[in-house]
């Protein structure tokens, strides 16, 4: 009994030693660490390792014990063995080692305990990339067309990327669909490895089922839209070949209708006897009615803010109303006062075809400017038609009561103009607003006008924008979307009417966020003698801005502009400014909010040293 006693009161003693020296041991519990990648040699494929690694990606966000620690980094060894099979390289291996001990070494974990309080690991991880495995044969098994067996896009010799050899599976499975075989179905690729060749034979299952046509088309959800705007919208028709592109297509255009919150798609289960497959969608409608707010400020212009009232689907034709009210030039180094502009805006989408509109507006303008003072009210009827996803075209005409005061001098203008544009947009995105990060803007304009007024005139202004988007994610190893470089051209002259022949408001005027910013609104080109702004007959203006993207919600922009303006119609005349600057993105769900400040590269007499553009979406 005593000596049961003594001995339980030596465990004891020592489970109280080990309780004393345990801060020691438990220093550095959660174990820091830090973790270096050896380049393989293949950028693309050094991000992917980085991107799959858990000890990369969950460093931060879950501190881990060093029992801990090297768990993660063994589960890491398959992950990133797999990353390299994935690239075709079916002989490669991954290494881990912690401080320089191999994650099998007996003591790694007590060496890890030992370390003082604070003390970052080092986790260094190296890849042997081994051959590339290449693609030998590429068989398919089943019965397809050519004409899709040609999307598989795949051929002997390439490299086994698996990425690629996936891709070709859904590219065939897609080009199936859009032929009519709407129950086909592709199986993941069975490989077979040849290592002493270094080489896979790819072998896809394929059952395309029976060839189908497009059946009933049935809309289901509706109450406040007609069916009848729903139908001109779609461009499916029954008996057509099925295409599960061009259902998605009449999915996507209903949705650009505006009043659908949500556009689902269900197919038949079953053809009929006649092999047609019924479809059917499935619509969500949006609340009738949206209230929405604007706000912007600039040093020039200063603060604007405004509310717009909107009716989707005003006579359930999907036609929407807009009405919108704004106070603009509440304060501002290019203003005099403040003025407003007042707006109403109808649109009737579908208008004797799918994919034209006919927008009929009214609009009630006073302004107050360094360059003058104007009154105006404007009337406008414009057709657009959509001709493919890139372009579409607009025609229109305006009438325009203006009164102007200028240098002092009052002047009435009746303007009449038929307005002709084209305008090309690749970059893919819903609304002007989101952040553009490839393609290209192109928007043209020639309006004829008739001047009544003091004194009369005829003449013809064409404007030009383009700009264009580039992702430099290839070029400097970014990840996608983070870096673009964007670029804009803006140009614009007035033929059949002498400088001071033009109304004032129809003359071109550089300065400002929308041409060259770091100067007064309106600033750049020919002034009277007091300084105020005269306006010309050509512009020509560039701009070329690096984004960058900060974080999650954070971003850059670096910005160079530059430009003129011509008291004569040529874009080569005029005095040329340059302005440049900076500034700051902050990325919300509706678009980037703004925040820039530009400086005049050569500062004169009387101009403002720097601008600040405060708005919602990107400049160009």
């Amino acid at each position: 009994m005593q000596s049961s006693f003594r001995n339980s009161l030596g465990v004891l003693f020592v489970l109280v030693g080990a309780l004393l020296n345990a801060p020691a041991a438990r220093a550095a519990d959660p174990q820091k660490y830090r973790v270096e990648i050896a380049s393989s040699g293949n950028r693309v494929l050094d991000s992917t390792l980085r991107d799959s690694s858990q000890l990369v990606a969950l460093r931060a966000s879950a501190p881990v014990s060093p029992f801990g620690l090297i768990a993660r980094a063994r589960s890491d060894l398959d992950r990133l063995k797999t990353v390299l099979e994935s690239f075709g390289y079916y002989q490669g291996s991954v290494a881990i080692v912690i401080n320089g001990q191999e994650l099998e070494e007996p003591n790694l974990a007590e060496m890890l305990g030992a370390l003082p309080a604070g003390t970052e690991a080092r986790c260094n991880i190296s890849v042997r990339l081994g051959p590339l495995y290449h693609l030998r044969r590429i068989d398919i098994d089943g019965s397809v067309p050519e004409t899709a067996r040609a999307a598989l896009r795949l051929s002997p010799g390439a490299p086994a990327v698996a990425s690629e050899v996936l891709a070709g599976g859904v590219r065939l499975q897609a080009a199936l669909e859009d032929q009519g075989y709407a129950f086909a179905k592709v199986d993941e690729p069975i490989a077979y490895e040849d290592p002493d060749a270094h080489v896979l034979d790819v072998r896809f299952h394929v059952v395309t089922g029976a060839r189908t046509w497009i059946g009933e088309i049935r809309v289901v959800g509706l109450d406040k839209v007609r069916e009848i705007a729903v139908r001109r919208r779609i461009a499916l028709r029954s008996g057509d070949l099925y295409s599960a592109t061009k259902v998605e297509q009449a999915r996507k255009d209903l949705l650009g209708l505006g009043v659908f919150g949500s556009v689902g798609v269900r197919l038949g289960r079953t053809p009929d006897s006649e092999g047609r497959i019924p479809v059917t969608f499935q619509v969500g409608e949006r609340r009738r009615h949206s209230v929405g707010l604007n706000a912007a400020y600039s040093t020039d212009l200063g603060a604007s803010g405004g509310v717009t009232w909107t009716n989707r689907n005003l006579l359930g034709y999907a036609d929407q109303l807009a009405l919108s009210a704004t106070m603009i030039n509440l304060g501002g180094s290019a203003t005099t006062s403040v003025g407003y502009d007042v707006s109403a805006r109808y649109l009737i989408p579908d208008v004797g075809r799918r994919d034209q509109s006919l927008q009929l507006s009214l609009e009630a303008l006073k302004q107050s400017l360094q360059a003058y003072d104007q009154t105006a009210q404007t009337a406008t009827v414009t057709v657009r038609r959509k001709l493919s996803s890139v372009w579409s075209v607009s025609t229109g005409i305006s009438g325009e009561r203006d009164t102007i005061v200028q240098e002092g001098e009052t002047k009435h203008y009746s303007l009449y103009a038929v307005t002709f544009a084209g305008y090309y947009d690749s970059t893919n995105l819903p609304t002007p607003l989101d952040d553009p990060r490839h393609g290209m803007r192109l928007t043209v304009t020639i309006a004829p006008t008739l001047s009544v007024g003091e004194p009369n005139a005829r003449f013809l202004i064409s404007q030009a924008t383009l700009a264009t988007y580039f992702d430099l994610d290839t070029l400097i190893g970014a990840d996608p979307g983070r870096t673009v470089l964007a670029a804009r051209v803006v140009a614009g002259i007035a033929h059949g009417a002498g400088q001071f022949a033009l109304p004032p408001d129809q003359r071109f005027y550089a300065g400002g966020s929308n041409t060259i910013r770091g100067y007064r609104f309106q600033s750049v080109g020919p002034t009277f003698p007091d300084g105020n702004p005269i306006g010309g007959t050509a512009l020509g203006a560039g701009s070329i801005e690096w984004r960058q993207r900060l974080g999650t919600r954070w971003g850059a922009a670096f910005f160079v502009d530059g430009g003129g303006v011509s008291s004569t119609p040529s874009l080569g005349g005029g005095e040329f400014r340059v302005g440049a600057g900076a500034g700051l993105r902050y990325y919300t769900p509706i678009g980037p909010i703004r925040f820039d400040v530009a400086l005049p590269v050569e500062r004169r007499s009387g101009e403002d040293s720097f601008e600040v553009y405060i708005g919602l979406g990107q400049a160009f």
